[in-house]
């Protein structure tokens, strides 16, 4: 076995093996200049980076954790909208020193999650670099229609009165993260649901189809944490301190059942807060929403995993377990 692929022929021999390139939405699939696609009149569209030791770390994730992960946070997206995934394409830098094996790992973990999903690779490209990344964009198609028009769910719209929920864990991929940082691989061990929820979260598409049939639904994904995306489905200006207060606010609780023993048992290890930490959050990739109440029971029956975190106010602040917040959450440029 060569010590790396020989050419792009070869590296695009190494994709062909783990994709298909025939799809009932490829018209014309990978090999031309564009791809041509079957497609619905309206469809949502997202995009994410995926990039070295900015989102993970080669030390403890493996080609196939990179591989799959770089796919699932877009999944995620689309499980946000409420739609089904109909392609994606990806755009892919590429380092020095792996050899073949490598790459038939990363994309056989790729492939996995796009087989489980039934969406196809459409096309994309290939560069030198001088580090590890993707760019991964994917399209989705409604799961419903009203009225003979397309619905795609939205982070807005929420009004008082209506519960916030999670479908998902909350701040466990931030124990995971914590875990691998400070003892790197042997975390899976240790720690095997956390590590998992953040090397392999699971995106929600089930979910956010069935969340889809329900008028009055406010729906995103939850990736940068509970205490930066909150304020987010409420709108963006709600503050902690709110001196000049907002609309919308939230008074939330989050108790330790809520959590897993293994975010316990780390905060109580390492001297954490463990509902701070899964308040602070960070790659859970759940979803986070907003829905009247008077069909949040019947929710709760379609979805026996959603989650009641609160309800929304008119006051502009955000209080969790009756104190006011004052943690802002993750910034990428902060």
């Amino acid at each position: 076995m060569t010590h790396k692929l020989s050419s792009e022929v070869a590296f695009l021999d190494c994709i062909d093996r783990h994709f298909p390139n025939s799809h009932a939405h490829l018209i014309i699939g990978r090999g031309d200049d564009c791809a041509v696609l079957a497609c619905p009149e309206r469809i949502c569209l997202s995009s994410d980076l995926f990039l070295e030791d900015i989102h993970f770390r080669e030390q403890y994730f493996s080609p196939e954790d990179i591989g799959y992960k770089a796919l699932a946070v877009s999944l995620s997206d689309i499980a946000a909208s409420g739609a089904t995934p109909l392609g994606f394409s990806l755009d892919l830098m590429i380092p020095e020193g792996r050899n073949p094996a490598y790459w038939d790992d990363f994309f056989g973990g790729m492939a996995s999650l796009a087989q489980k999903y039934n969406v196809p690779l459409a096309g994309g490209d290939l560069s030198k670099s001088p580090i590890l990344g993707t760019s991964v964009t994917i399209w989705g198609a409604p799961t419903r229609t009203a009225g003979g028009t397309p619905v795609f769910l939205s982070r807005t719209g929420c009004s008082e009165g209506d519960i916030i929920f999670l479908v998902g864990t909350l701040g466990l991929a931030r124990t995971g993260l914590y875990a691998l940082e400070s003892i790197g691989r042997n975390a899976v061990d240790e720690y095997p649901a956390a590590t998992s929820a953040h090397l392999r979260p699971v995106p929600q598409l089930e979910a956010g189809q069935l969340l889809s049939a329900y008028s009055g639904i406010t729906l995103m994904d939850l990736s940068d944490g509970l205490a930066r995306d909150l304020p987010r489905l409420l709108g963006e200006k709600t503050t902690a301190s709110a001196d000049k207060p907002s609309a919308k606010g939230a008074s939330i609780n989050i108790t330790t059942d809520m959590l897993h023993a293994e975010q316990l048992s780390y905060a109580l290890e390492k001297n954490l807060d463990p509902v701070l930490e899964a308040f602070k959050g960070g790659e859970d990739y759940a979803l986070l929403g907003t829905c009247p109440a008077s069909i949040f029971a019947e929710l709760s029956v379609k979805l026996p995993q959603i989650q009641k975190l609160g309800i929304v106010t008119n006051n502009g602040k955000i209080i969790m377990n009756g104190q006011p917040v004052t943690e802002h959450g993750f910034d990428h440029f902060a």
